[in-house]
């Protein structure tokens, strides 16, 4: 994923330190009931679709917007799935450390075909959720979540 300008200016005096960042995934089903993936073109991995909001830009907005961005997919954020601080952070291959708190979005096709559509996929498609390619927990989570139609979901408090 490119790296936004406001990361990179808060980079140039902060250096590799840990930065804690917003995030947001989007699970996107079309009119059929499949998920919208893309392979990611760092990893080379399928996944779902995210990214970093921009600024005072809304949670909800953000992640219509990577889909767009990544996929060429229009779509409206229906619900938030789930809210979750990822336990480990992420080191980039330039020693940049992060940690992301997630927002998931359940989201609704509701136009455009399914294209690669900037640097940061290989391949986008549609799956059917009984066929999925190999994903990682984060993303497989996710999507059981966006099935589900209870509440969002969020780490229980711990016990004191």
């Amino acid at each position: 994923m490119p790296t936004p300008d406001f990361i990179r200016e808060l980079r140039a005096s902060a250096g590799h330190q840990l930065l804690l960042l917003p995030g947001v995934s989007a699970v996107v089903f079309d009119d059929k009931g499949r998920v919208l993936l893309g392979r990611r073109a760092d990893t080379g991995k399928w996944s779902i679709i995210g990214g970093i909001p921009e600024p005072g830009e809304q949670p909800a907005v953000a992640a219509v917007r990577e889909v767009y961005e990544e996929t060429a997919v229009r779509c409206v954020a229906d619900r938030v799935v789930l809210v979750q601080a990822l336990r480990k952070p992420v080191t980039y291959p330039n020693g940049d450390t992060c940690q992301y708190m997630d927002i998931t979005f359940r989201c609704r096709a509701v136009g455009g075909e399914a294209r690669v559509n900037d640097e940061e996929s290989l391949e986008v498609g549609w799956f059917a959720a009984d066929a999925l390619p190999e994903l990682k927990e984060f993303a497989l989570f996710r999507i059981k979540q966006a099935l589900t139609e209870g509440p969002a979901w969020f780490h229980p408090t711990i016990e004191q």
